[in-house]
């Protein structure tokens, strides 16, 4: 099979060809169909995430058809349509794990990170953190949904019954969650980089009701936030946007430092809060919801080539929506 291999972090990804793997007894081989591109493959390239196993298959956003299963396995067969994720296996015995948190376990590995991922033409999952996907759901309109979608879902529930959020940084994850956001009758202030009046532009005709500059303050306080920029300093900036009682939620896995704010920023009970990686349940939850809106998800897509290429458009910010490798 082909894929995009990465031999060391700060060097491009290269085409090679590799052994089709074999699924272990609980594990699906699947024929990938696409693979959506996000900013922790960028944080992985970059060394921002230490520790990856290389040489490494990038992806965690994939969307394909079960070639072959385990014999362990009941839930999937041959033919099916599945997604995986970025979380890739947990212990399953920790307390995390025992009380439906499996997200925080200490020993879960990753997908993309720790296991081969999805930036090749097959890729072996857990069957266990596989979810079905519809047959008349496009592959391509999926594949976002797999973790800009997951974790956007999982901050935006971490918001409660908010009314007025604030999305900063509108990109893959923002604009999927507007259209959730939007299913919900809650109104969006989206949040782009300083002058960028195209984002902006997007973010309105995706309906949310108001959109500026992320150094700027919205129109009125915010009930909640989510901050989906790997930026630490829209920590402040968001903090001043809430109102009382109000929440900033951080939906990256990597930020930049957040720096020294006044307290009187903070007071008024408002919080900060963080979102790590998702649960099963949040995967079997959204994957139900998305068809229901149905979510639309705007992409931009490449053959598996050129995923190079794909990888510093999202870098600089010349997607609009998500980035996403067509594969079979």
């Amino acid at each position: 099979m082909k894929a995009m291999i990465m031999d060391r972090a700060g060097e491009p990804l290269q085409l090679q060809d590799l052994p089709v793997p074999k699924p272990s007894e609980e594990e699906l081989l699947i024929k990938v169909q696409s693979c959506g591109l996000c900013r922790t493959d960028l944080h992985i390239m970059d060394g921002d995430l230490d520790n990856p196993t290389l040489p490494l298959v990038l992806g965690h956003q994939i969307v394909g058809v079960v070639e072959e299963t385990g014999r362990n396995v009941t839930d999937f067969e041959v033919g099916d349509k599945v997604g995986v994720p970025w979380l890739g296996a947990t212990c399953g015995e920790c307390e995390f794990c025992r009380s439906g948190r499996e997200n925080l376990c200490d020993r879960a590995r990753f997908t993309g990170y720790d296991i081969n991922g999805g930036f090749a033409e097959y890729a072996t999952a857990g069957v266990h953190f596989c979810f079905p996907i519809p047959d008349n759901y496009p592959a391509v309109q999926a594949a976002p949904l797999l973790c800009a979608g997951l974790i956007g879902y999982r901050s935006l529930r971490k918001t409660g019954d908010a009314q007025a959020l604030g999305f900063y940084g509108f990109g893959s994850a923002a604009h999927i969650l507007t259209q959730v956001a939007q299913y919900q009758n809650r109104d969006v202030y989206a949040f782009t980089r300083p002058a960028d009046e195209k984002g902006q532009q997007f973010a309105r005709s995706l309906g949310a009701v108001w959109a500026g500059g992320s150094e700027t303050l919205p129109p009125r306080k915010l009930d909640a936030a989510i901050i989906f920029a790997p930026v630490g300093k829209l920590v402040p900036q968001a903090l001043k946007a809430v109102k009382k009682g109000g929440k900033v939620v951080c939906a990256g896995i990597h930020m930049s430092d957040i720096p020294g704010f006044p307290y009187r920023d903070l007071w008024g009970e408002r919080s900060v809060e963080s979102v790590a990686n998702l649960t099963r349940q949040d995967g079997v939850e959204f994957m139900q919801l998305a068809p229901r809106i149905p979510v639309e998800c705007r992409v931009t897509t490449y053959p598996l080539a050129e995923a190079n290429q794909a990888l510093n458009d999202l870098r600089d910010g010349n997607i609009e929506g998500s980035a996403v490798l067509e594969i079979g």
